[in-house]
């Protein structure tokens, strides 16, 4: 991997190396805001305060019909952060992704359509696994990044140190269930680049728009990687 992001300001230089990955772009601040924006106008706010806290990736979920745009928004006005498309299920939605200004893609799972997509479209790209034969499938297709989902029902950190003997290229960024007492844990393994989480960015905090409590929680955030260890 290439060396970490030295601060959020770095961050959109960065993502414009085409040989970036999606760990190497959450590296430094080890966590990954997932987002669900259900109103368009919360993007650029929420991103402000999640970039200015020091969590300058920011994965948003297609699970809202306010997604892409959401993704377009942030692209536009918010040059700091690193906004990448999750939940990606489709071709389709990989080709409307990259147009909307995302950085990185981000599945749950993948095909071989999918991921013949996400490759094709020049972006970095984590797709997902649950199992150790959808891992040894991704690295005989020359992956070797993978999103670990959902990380705490698939068997959470126990799990993923059992992988890291057969399997040490594999690389992982687990979500799903993980929170900011567990992610230090998750980080402390020496297969983990990153954690994804929504956990700093409460619904109650975005209904009343008070992106100075995001911010907060952000900052909080992007503190765990020396809490979880040196991991690289």
């Amino acid at each position: 991997m290439t060396s970490p992001l030295p601060s959020a300001s770095a961050a959109s230089a960065v993502s414009a190396a085409s040989a970036v990955s999606v760990l190497d772009l959450a590296v430094a601040a080890a966590v990954v805001p997932v987002v669900v924006v259900e109103d368009v106008s919360d993007a650029v706010p929420l991103a402000r305060a999640l970039v200015a806290g020091g969590l300058p990736a920011i994965e948003v979920t297609l699970r809202t019909p306010a997604a892409i745009d959401a993704i377009r928004e942030i692209s536009g006005a918010v040059p700091d952060a690193v906004v990448g498309a999750g939940t990606v299920l489709t071709p389709a939605q990989v080709t409307a992704c990259g147009a909307a200004g995302a950085r990185f893609l981000v599945s749950p799972g993948w095909t071989d359509a999918l991921l013949t997509a996400m490759r094709a479209s020049g972006l970095p790209f984590l797709p997902g696994v649950s199992t150790t034969s959808e891992v040894v499938a991704l690295l005989e297709r020359g992956v070797r990044e993978m999103k670990f989902f959902p990380a705490q029902a698939a068997g959470g950190t126990a799990y993923l140190r059992s992988l890291a003997g057969p399997l040490p290229q594999a690389r992982f960024c687990p979500t799903g269930g993980i929170g900011p007492d567990t992610a230090p844990e998750y980080l402390s393994l020496p297969n983990v680049g990153c954690v994804g989480g929504s956990w700093m960015i409460p619904a109650e905090a975005v209904a009343a728009r008070d992106w100075a409590r995001i911010e907060d929680l952000a900052r909080t955030a992007s503190r765990l990687r020396a809490e979880g260890g040196t991991c690289r």
